[in-house]
């Protein structure tokens, strides 16, 4: 997020998780049968967070 032209960490830390962070992170935790996972409350860093590591989690289950 942009203020005046620059950037604002805080800002991107504290802002909503977007509808499509959503809908991707609630498919993620139940596919990896880990549906705590999902919060609709979640900062967009937080959801990219998980979101990544559901994907890891995923990945290295279908990997045996």
């Amino acid at each position: 997020m942009q203020v005046q032209g620059k950037y604002d960490a805080k800002a991107f830390l504290t802002e909503q998780m977007t509808r499509a962070q959503g809908l991707r992170l609630k498919r993620l935790s139940e596919e990896a049968y880990q549906p705590a996972q999902y919060a609709r409350d979640l900062s967009s860093s937080e959801a990219a967070r998980r979101i990544q590591v559901l994907e890891a989690e995923i990945e290295l289950a279908d990997s045996f």
